[in-house]
């Protein structure tokens, strides 16, 4: 995933519903909970941590029993300290007091998501840690860890979630990606392993998959009560050893067995936020509500067609038509690369305007750059009185439409049938089309030599291009 690339928009919920979400999410809860516990007889031990002895009374505060807790306590404490929730006031003595931020729970939603993403940042670094037994196993007789008998690289391991966090991410605000549905976990793992121009996998890379499967099962886990994901993990009996029995018949079929994931809409904030903080153009969709229409049809350029429609409709919400569809006009405007696409663009925004904008697009029938799209409007519309456009009007626009379909997809199948559509309805298209005054002229008719199935219409469409860019002077 490039850093200069334009990801699909996200859609947020709104922040104070966010900010709920936060504040329930256990790993936070618990972290505030003890820090309004903590008192002047509160004594944490160098490292920041509770003393063992005051465990047992943070995990009864916290509603906590069982063998695992005074881990969890010890964990729920670590966050507050990390997250500004408790300060050490005096290191040597081990006291502490109610940090700042903890107001900030109690503050605007904005306040609370800056603390949750502080937590978020703390369990991702933990997730990236090794087992603790692996840990004491690494221990070195002067009590430091050598990292070397572990096999670990911290940047690479980090590196490794980030990757699979930022596939996860663009399944969920991908068009064709999966939206709201859980993704197999075996998915995740092959994105990050498994070659794209692979066939089928050798078993050593099978394996490799496997065990990146094993290392997020783990790493879900404690992403999970954070409020990052939702998480169904791998299915205990396949971890067992293959002599052992299963306790209960097993469907090898049923691919939820081997873990299942989904980023909630919190863990969708999060992400969007670590991709903004590391540089990436990650939009989210009501981001250019209140800008320009000029903003709107650059900043849509780039966003699957939903994603565009739901922007679009929330910019036109805070105007009225008329005065809409004349800054979207005007904005349409241009003869730079870019251009076509916002007309397209600017075209489909139209489409959701309603008939107040009539004399807005009547005002335009003359233009050369927008007389086309405003015919097609006032008749989709029933307008009475449409005038006919000119030839050099129909075949202006027609090109203006393939720049545009060409930026938009590429050499999508769409475009083909249109190319092919074309050259079938007019009689000596290439003959005219190569003399049309559009910068797109030379560009459009070499795709369409490329798109168009048949050889001789292709050559003629290439020696057309030929001719335009002559004209042109390129």
């Amino acid at each position: 995933m490039s850093d200069s690339s334009t990801l699909p928009p996200a859609r947020l919920r709104p922040e104070a519903e966010l900010a709920r979400d936060a504040l329930s999410a256990p790993v936070l809860a618990r972290a505030a909970r003890l820090a309004r516990w903590a008192g002047p007889d509160t004594r944490v031990d160098a490292g920041g941590g509770l003393v063992e002895e005051q465990l047992p009374a943070a995990a009864g505060q916290l509603g906590l029993s069982g063998d695992d807790a005074a881990a969890y306590a010890s964990e729920a404490w670590r966050i507050a300290v990390d997250t500004g929730l408790v300060e050490i006031t005096d290191e040597e003595a081990g006291t502490v007091v109610a940090g700042e931020d903890l107001a900030l729970l109690t503050g605007s939603p904005q306040d609370v998501l800056g603390v949750w993403l502080t937590a978020l940042e703390a369990v991702l670094a933990d997730a990236g840690v090794p087992d603790l037994d692996d840990l004491v196993d690494a221990m070195a007789e002067g009590g430091e860890v050598d990292l070397s008998s572990l096999d670990w690289d911290p940047d690479a391991e980090a590196e490794f979630l980030d990757g699979v966090l930022g596939n996860l991410y663009l399944l969920t605000v991908g068009e064709e990606g999966p939206g709201d549905a859980p993704v197999p976990l075996p998915a995740l793992a092959a994105s990050m392993i498994v070659p794209s121009d692979m066939g089928e996998p050798s078993n050593e890379v099978l394996e490799q998959v496997s065990d990146a499967m094993m290392r997020l099962d783990d790493q879900f886990r404690l992403l999970e009560p954070v409020g990052l994901v939702e998480y169904q993990p791998v299915d205990e009996a396949l971890m067992a050893d293959a002599d052992e029995e299963p306790a209960a018949p097993v469907d090898e079929a049923d691919v939820t067995r081997y873990g299942m994931v989904r980023l909630t809409p919190l863990g969708l904030y999060g992400l969007r936020a670590r991709l903004l903080d590391a540089g990436f153009d990650a939009p989210a969709v009501g981001d250019l509500a209140d800008k320009g229409a000029d903003a709107l049809l650059d900043g849509t350029a780039p966003f699957p067609p939903a994603a565009a429609h739901a922007e679009t409709e929330l910019w036109l919400a805070g105007r009225g038509p008329l005065d809409a569809a004349r800054e979207l006009l005007a904005a349409a405007r241009g003869s730079d690369p870019g251009a076509p696409l916002r007309r397209l663009r600017c075209q489909q925004a139209l489409s959701l305007v309603g008939a107040e904008a009539e004399p807005a697009l009547r005002e335009v029938l003359d233009d050369a750059e927008l007389g086309g799209l405003a015919r097609v409007w006032l008749t989709e519309h029933g307008a009475a009185d449409v005038p006919a456009p000119p030839q050099e009007m129909v075949f202006w626009l027609t090109i203006d439409t393939v720049a545009a379909q060409l930026a938009a997809e590429g050499n999508s199948e769409e475009l083909r049938a249109l190319v092919e559509g074309l050259a079938r309805q007019h009689s000596g298209f290439f003959d005219t089309v190569w003399r049309v005054e559009h910068p797109a002229t030379p560009d459009v008719l070499e795709a369409m030599g490329r798109l168009h199935p048949d050889k001789k219409i292709a050559k003629e469409a290439r020696k057309a291009a030929f001719k335009a860019r002559s004209q042109q002077g390129g």
